[in-house]
């Protein structure tokens, strides 16, 4: 028999448990499907942006209403989301204070390419949740990771960036390389890329430090960017000691370090790096950082900020090259000094990672009960549920864990019972409004779909 991950579940049968969601989905969801015809009809792939479609159902939700950690669709169906937007509504959808700011703000003024009156309070609260004095907004995570690169690369006066493999950092070229056979390949899944990113980027496994000492040797590495967890590839954190002797071998070779914390903001208040107590040169946040208004904030330290305004002196006038007219706008400004103050909170980081622990503890119960091979691995509020019976070390691992057509089938049947998880992987994240009725339903629908599957 054809089994999956070493468990006792067929590929047959998740193919026919499969074809039986399909149906269901459609059965469910006519107002969905009739609008992703309409919408074909001038959206690429009918929807919005091209992700949308990588949901593994005949079309996407149509979205309703989201409130809380619950949304709805278009054909009144509601469902307990455990994506969060994948990570952007981290702490709620439409969080109370942050949609009495948004109307007061609509009536105020959007943009202005001006400071706003919030601009002392939110940088002193970003330094006291972060540790860091010094500060930049930017629109989103993608534009902060690559402004803190230009920064590195000026100060520095080196060309590479080193990142690991299967790391996210949004949209950035420098970032998008893997490691093939040892040897760091731009992502043969990128369209339309037409220079040679491996002449200023080097990949190396997460979590092996003697190959990170490798690459610094060389003295040519402006800037080490890496989440404090990989996410992105199935989750895999670091090994204990691993970000200390990062940062060390930094230190020793004269290359900057910059920690991305867009996802790993689950961890805890001041996220990882204030949970571990890390030093990082950077540190760039976004997606959840404004409750989900576009905005992105980049850190760094004060003998960073003396090399950067050497730097942009010793520059010719003109575009330095970061920086959008819509960084730091009011909108922005205004949404991240709420979510700052009175959204993201020590309580409400408390309350997130009780549940997650709680989900956590019954998917474990759950995958012995079953007799499966598999494992949960969780970072604060965020989990996941990976297909081996170890947490994966390197992205590599975690590669070999996936398995495509179990991973859709059972987000399909969940999705069709009313729990929504991530499309990518087997991410769930609890939020602020998150509750324990919502993980029993959960944990009731993921055994009702093992049970279909004959696990």
């Amino acid at each position: 028999m054809n089994t999956i991950a070493a468990s006792s579940i067929s590929a047959q049968r998740v193919k026919q448990v499969w074809q039986r969601e399909i149906a269901r989905f459609n059965d469910l969801h006519p107002e969905s499907l009739r609008q992703h015809r309409l919408a074909s009809q001038h959206f690429l792939y009918g929807v919005p942006l091209h992700w949308m479609q990588d949901w593994p159902s005949p079309s996407p939700l149509f979205l309703k209403e989201a409130q809380g950690s619950r949304v709805s669709c278009v054909d009144g169906l509601e469902y307990d989301d455990f994506c969060l937007g994948d990570t952007g509504a981290m702490f709620g959808h439409t969080p109370a204070p942050l949609s009495a700011m948004l109307a007061e703000t609509a009536r105020t003024g959007l943009t202005a390419m001006l400071p706003s009156a919030k601009t002392v309070a939110v940088g002193e609260r970003l330094a006291q949740m972060f540790g860091l004095p010094f500060w930049q907004l930017a629109t989103t995570a993608s534009d902060a990771n690559r402004f803190v690169i230009r920064w590195a690369r000026a100060i520095t006066g080196r060309s590479k960036v080193l990142v690991f493999d299967g790391c996210y950092h949004g949209t950035v070229d420098d970032t998008l390389v893997d490691l093939v056979n040892g040897k760091t390949t731009a992502r043969d899944s990128l369209l339309g890329q037409v220079y040679d990113l491996t002449q200023h980027s080097v990949s190396v496994p997460f979590n092996d430090i003697a190959a990170v000492r490798q690459a610094l040797a060389q003295g040519d590495v402006a800037l080490v960017l890496t989440e404090p967890a990989l996410t992105n590839c199935g989750m895999v954190l670091p090994q204990p000691g691993f970000l200390e002797e990062l940062a060390a071998a930094c230190r020793q070779h004269g290359t900057l370090l910059a920690l991305d914390e867009t996802h790993t903001l689950s961890t805890a208040w001041g996220g990882y790096t204030r949970a571990w107590g890390l030093n990082p040169d950077f540190l760039v946040a976004g997606k959840a950082i404004a409750g989900g208004v576009p905005c992105a904030v980049y850190g760094f330290t004060a003998e960073i900020a003396r090399g950067m305004r050497a730097a942009k002196q010793a520059a010719a006038p003109g575009h330095s090259g970061i920086g959008t007219t819509l960084s730091g706008s009011q909108l922005a400004m205004q949404a991240l000094a709420v979510t700052l103050e009175q959204v993201i909170t020590p309580a409400a980081y408390e309350h997130a990672i009780g549940v997650a622990n709680g989900l956590a503890q019954g998917l474990e119960e759950m995958i012995h009960s079953h007799g499966l091979p598999w494992s949960v691995t969780r970072l604060g509020a965020r989990l996941e549920l990976q297909f081996c019976t170890c947490a994966p070390v390197t992205a590599a691992q975690a590669a070999a864990a996936e398995n495509a057509e179990l991973t859709a089938t059972l987000h399909l049947g969940l999705l069709n019972r009313g729990t929504l998880l991530t499309p990518f992987h087997n991410m769930m994240l609890a939020g602020p409004a998150t509750g324990h009725g919502q993980v029993a339903r959960l944990l009731a629908n993921m055994a009702e779909m093992l049970t279909e599957l004959g696990a």
